[in-house]
């Protein structure tokens, strides 16, 4: 995915086809467009999404974002908006502002914008007038992401990845996730050990319960190997589809997969045996570093890491905080949340001062290393 500026001329047909499919090209030229910086983002050299935007002072306003039907619903726009609150920032623009069509006020609601007036017609179209602050970027919020790892529909834990060393912890998954909605979690991770294992997606439905019957947002993973797999997943319920090994075993599919879902939807996993990566069930290591790995796919777009110290995983030793720090030194700009090896709060602490945007906690939650209680008063 690649933004960049183009001309007014360049915006025309897919902001006509889009928007406006009967008119000429002349009549979806607006006034003024001469006077404002137009982008596009383009996925492998086609221009799938346009925007203009035009700015006054300390006030912004946008027009026009269009985005290719066949593109649509795969998080450009998002990227398009991301990318013109940045342009304002960089402008000293403190409001961002638009005429948004009813019909994506959601889109933009999601964002963060207000709507601040009635509705109103244009050409018939009914619009609200809609606004958002940029006085200073958003802090960075930590995340707490408890993790329920599933065999046989059971919530369970195992240590360093051995089904060998297995403890069930609830016969209802259920139960656990909605106890942790009830702390105040906003977050699960889920992973299909048997899924995993197989290479198949098994344990579907516990997602589809939990996806249904929470608020929870649900990233999902264990056996998604085929197109297939993540249509079911998405299907059932998941937010985020969380993806390991198939990233690094046929990365030509998972920046497909990135292309077509969206970054936004998408959660790289990434295992470590020192710094290299592992694969298969940690069984393989490969002589891939994890810092080119993580170079690369966020050149193409991804947004969500998290990685797995394996020799941290399920031994309550503490996280591998100067692993992670020196990630976040090397790779410029990665959301990375940790995983493996916390053992209480105050390695939850040390993780969020390191720079980290979450953590996904298993086993200190399970055996009572961290309570409930206390993960009421961290959220």
């Amino acid at each position: 995915m690649e933004i960049k500026q183009i001309t007014t001329d360049e915006t025309l047909r897919l902001r006509r086809d889009v928007m406006y499919p009967h008119w000429s090209l002349d009549q979806v030229k607006m006034p003024h467009d001469a006077e404002g910086l137009h982008y596009g983002l383009f996925m492998e050299g086609e221009m799938v999404s346009v925007v203009s935007l035009f700015i006054s002072g300390s006030s912004a306003q946008f027009r026009k974002l269009a985005t290719a039907a066949h593109h649509q619903g795969k998080g450009f726009g998002k990227a398009l908006m991301q990318h013109l609150t940045d342009v304002c920032r960089q402008h000293g623009v403190a409001t961002l502002w638009c005429n948004a069509r009813a019909s994506a006020e959601t889109f933009y609601l999601r964002l963060g914008f207000k709507r601040i007036s009635e509705l109103f017609y244009k050409d018939n179209i009914p619009f609200y007038k809609m606004d958002i602050s940029l006085d200073a970027p958003p802090a960075q919020r930590f995340t707490i992401i408890p993790a329920i790892d599933i065999i046989g529909g059971k919530c369970v834990r195992l240590t360093q990845g051995d089904y060998a060393q297995k403890t069930v912890y609830n016969e209802q998954p259920l139960e656990v996730a909605k106890e942790f909605e009830d702390a105040g979690v906003k977050r699960l991770h889920l992973v299909d050990l048997d899924g995993a294992k197989a290479g198949a997606l098994v344990n579907w439905k516990v997602l589809e319960a939990i996806a249904g019957k929470t608020s929870l947002v649900v990233d999902f993973g264990g056996g998604i190997k085929k197109d297939a797999d993540l249509r079911i997943v998405f299907e059932s319920g998941a937010a985020l589809a969380t993806i390991g090994s198939m990233a690094v075993k046929e990365p030509a599919r998972f920046f497909r997969w990135l292309a077509t879902y969206g970054a936004d939807r998408i959660f790289l996993g990434a295992d470590v045996k020192g710094e290299q990566l592992a694969v298969g069930g940690w069984l393989e290591t490969t002589d891939t570093s994890i810092y080119d790995f993580l170079r690369t796919n966020l050149e193409k777009g991804v947004k969500e890491v998290f990685c797995t110290d394996i020799a941290k995983d399920g031994l309550l030793q503490g996280p591998s905080t100067e692993l992670y720090k020196k990630i976040i030194a090397a790779v410029p700009g990665i959301q990375l949340t940790a995983s493996g090896g916390v053992s209480n709060m105050a390695d939850v602490e040390e993780l969020q001062q390191a720079g980290l945007a979450g953590v996904i906690i298993g086993k200190a939650i399970y055996e009572g290393k961290i309570t409930m209680a206390e993960l009421k008063k961290f959220l």
